[in-house]
Order: structure tokens, then sequence, then C-alpha cells
């Protein structure tokens, strides 16, 4: 068995953490510092999900068919 990742999946990592680095603004790292349990506020969490959505990964386990991402399993572990 292989586990080495493929090139598409470092890809995919990189997308991901580039994706990170410019939606995850100051402001919600400062309210996601600030959490208390797993569950963002109503505005924090509506804020992140409408992001998530613009870029088609607000379903990451769904097929592209039912408006997921249709992601892998390794995609859905890398995210």
């Amino acid at each position: 068995m292989d586990l080495a990742w493929s090139d598409a999946d470092r890809a995919f990592r990189d997308e991901v953490l580039t994706f990170l680095d410019r939606e995850l603004t100051p402001d919600l790292r400062a309210r996601g510092r600030a959490m208390t349990s797993v569950y963002a506020d109503h505005a924090t969490g509506m804020a992140w999900q409408k992001t998530l959505h613009a870029r088609g990964w607000v379903a990451p386990a769904w097929p592209r068919e039912f408006g997921g991402a249709g992601w892998s399993v390794v995609q859905r572990y890398i995210w």
C-alpha cells in the first residue's frame, strides 16, 4: 500500500492553504481564537459559510450534482 500523496493531492493542499490564507481575515481569525466550543456564533458561522459557498466548498462530502464539492476522501482529510 502506497500512502504517499499524489501530485494532485499536494496541489490541492496548496490550494487549500492559499484559500485559508486569503479568506481567513484578521477578524475571522480573532473570532475563531475567541471561540469556546467548535460552534461559532451565528454571524461568524454565516460569514464563513458564505465564503465556503462562494468557493464551492460548503459541502465537502456531497457529490457535485447535489451542490457539494465532490471531494475524495483524501481531499476531505487534507481539508
